[in-house]
């Protein structure tokens, strides 16, 4: 006599199979991961790769908007003060400032092709992007300008 299983045993082995599936699929996406300081680390401080620990998130009740990977924090500046084994909130980071309050940096004027440059003297951080008031250090006027990539300040007329 052979055993043919009844369409009623058949429908729960598989959805046994699916939940089964189910389960090992949701296991897999569910292991996250968060970036947390090995030490403290202060605000204005740049965060180096040795400082941080990417490790797995075992609470599924944490709150997002945390660091997931190294890339996230690594070489960007922290607002706050961070603390050894806590996630790193991404609003309490902020990119580097490229221009540094005080430091010498090149003003330029540009119309059509002709290019006027002069020494200048930050009066505020900035980061790239930013408008900010420089001090021409040979006439000691303020102009306005925009912090760009290279260090510059490019001024722009009135």
């Amino acid at each position: 006599m052979r055993f043919r299983p009844s369409s009623r045993s058949s429908s729960r082995l598989a959805i046994i199979a699916v939940a089964a599936w189910a389960s090992c699929v949701f296991a897999a996406q569910s292991t996250e991961t968060a970036v947390v300081p090995k030490q403290v680390i202060y605000p204005g401080e740049t965060i180096a790769a040795n400082q941080i620990d990417v490790v797995t998130v075992t609470n599924p009740n944490i709150a997002g908007g945390y660091a997931r990977i190294a890339e996230e924090v690594v070489g960007r500046v922290a607002k706050r003060t961070l603390l050894p084994g806590r996630t790193i909130p991404v609003n309490g980071l902020r990119e580097a400032y490229a221009i540094k309050r005080g430091a010498n940096v090149r003003l330029t004027f540009a119309i059509g092709n002709m290019v006027i440059s002069a020494a200048g003297t930050p009066l505020t951080d900035a980061m790239v992007g930013d408008l900010i008031k420089v001090r021409n250090t040979d006439s000691g006027s303020i102009v306005s300008g925009t912090v760009m990539a290279d260090g510059t300040v490019q001024v722009m007329a009135k």
